[in-house]
């Protein structure tokens, strides 16, 4: 594929957030691999651009890890048991990179996890930058229900081309 641009996001100034693409969620997302794409994508152009990228597991004894398609090294990754990305783990990480202000944000499940890692960071004064193309939900229209939600809260809606 083409090399991704980040649109009008500066790379010095942005972070990716990739949230719990992990291996239980495979049969039961819409349209799982074409998300996976977009995410290897995104984990290419964070390593090109060094752009620093956070990775999420949820509850990883139960769900699996990360699936094996994303090359995750030179990520930071955290474990966690609640919905949002925004542990305590994640905002010293967030803390260790203080001056970036824009989040990339792409995962599963929209309505739920990604959904509330978004009104988490905009709560905290970042750019939440959603990636349409880049978050699912097992059924499609939690997931349009949600990219909706997001948007009236204040995030951008964009995709990773």
């Amino acid at each position: 594929g083409k090399m991704p641009r980040l649109g009008r996001l500066d790379p010095s100034t942005t972070l990716f957030l990739c949230c719990d693409i992990q291996e239980a969620f495979r049969s039961a997302i819409f349209r799982f691999p074409a998300l996976v794409s977009v995410a290897q994508r995104m984990l290419t152009t964070s390593r090109t651009l060094s752009v620093p990228t956070c990775i999420t597991e949820q509850y990883p004894k139960g769900l699996k890890p990360t699936v094996s398609e994303l090359d995750i090294s030179g990520c930071a990754k955290f474990e966690k048991t609640v919905f949002s990305m925004v542990t305590p783990d994640v905002e010293s990480w967030l803390s260790e990179h203080a001056s970036r202000k824009s989040a990339v944000l792409f995962g599963l499940e929209a309505h739920v996890c990604v959904q509330q890692t978004t009104l988490d960071l905009l709560d905290k004064g970042y750019d939440v930058h959603v990636l349409v193309d880049g978050v699912s939900s097992q059924v499609p229209t939690d997931r349009a229900v949600a990219l909706q939600r997001m948007q009236q809260a204040g995030a951008f809606l964009t995709t990773s081309e």
